[in-house]
């Protein structure tokens, strides 16, 4: 097994902390018998990538043992994005399947503990005969096999087939959502490829949305979304400027 370190890891604010502790909690309310889990989401930049690896360091920090196999093999972003760095090339999944590099050369464990990656390795224009072979099904189960949990960045199901054709191989599926940017046939179409392909949805989650736009209340009460805010930076000058209004209000 190889060892990678990502340069660039984003720090949550303490509202994108707390969301994520929800995703993960219900996460593993799923059961014992939820083992591989795929995420993907209707359109471009609807921040699967970035859940999936909020996901796996947030459990990894929880004492599970978390691999993130990256498998949007037409256009993956997480090795550029977050500055994944090892020694020698850099192989993964496309590598794998192909047939040209074992397990142990695509497996990397990283700097953050319990955290393992397989990453794509390579862009490629049609992955279909990849993803639909024998050898994913095998990578998938044996993986399984050795972590507590596998979760697979998969492509945007409203995009490509990718999605449905590795949710076959997995036990659950959670679909990314866009604030204000996925329409309600875009997700009702999305839901029903992942049925189709015999893969359980587990859930949504709500990405892009600010506290002033919903409220903690509507946060905390609503179990079957997650919400969190833009992860950068805390949205307090907003909330800052209604304190004042608020005493006005309390003193009449």
């Amino acid at each position: 097994m190889r060892y990678a370190q990502f340069k660039r890891l984003p720090v949550l604010d303490y509202q994108g902390r707390e969301a994520i502790n929800t995703i993960c909690s219900n996460l593993s309310f799923a059961g014992h018998s939820i083992k591989k889990v795929v995420l993907t989401s209707c359109n471009q930049n609807d921040g699967k990538s970035f859940l999936s690896m909020q996901i796996a360091q947030n459990l990894a920090a929880r004492g599970k043992t978390v691999v993130l196999v990256d498998c949007d093999l037409r256009k993956s972003h997480i090795v550029s994005h977050y500055g994944m760095t090892t020694t020698g090339d850099i192989v993964g999944t496309v590598h794998y399947l192909a047939g040209y590099n074992t397990l142990d050369d695509v497996l990397f464990s990283t700097d953050v503990p319990n955290f393992y990656i397989i990453p794509a390795g390579r862009d490629i224009a049609s992955p279909i005969p990849l993803l639909d072979s024998p050898e994913f099904a095998h990578l998938l189960d044996q993986l399984a096999s050795m972590f507590d949990l596998v979760l697979v960045d998969a492509p945007p199901i409203g995009m490509v087939i990718d999605a449905a054709v590795i949710a076959r191989n997995c036990d659950g599926t959670v679909l990314v959502l866009k604030y204000m940017s996925t329409h309600r046939r875009e997700l009702t179409d999305a839901k029903r490829q992942m049925e189709q392909a015999g893969c359980r949805v587990l859930g949504c989650v709500l990405n892009e949305v600010t506290f002033d736009t919903i409220s903690a209340k509507k946060y905390y009460n609503r179990s079957y979304y997650s919400h969190y805010g833009r992860y950068y930076q805390h949205h307090d000058q907003s909330s800052s400027k209604k304190r004042p209004n608020k005493a006005k209000n309390e003193g009449k």
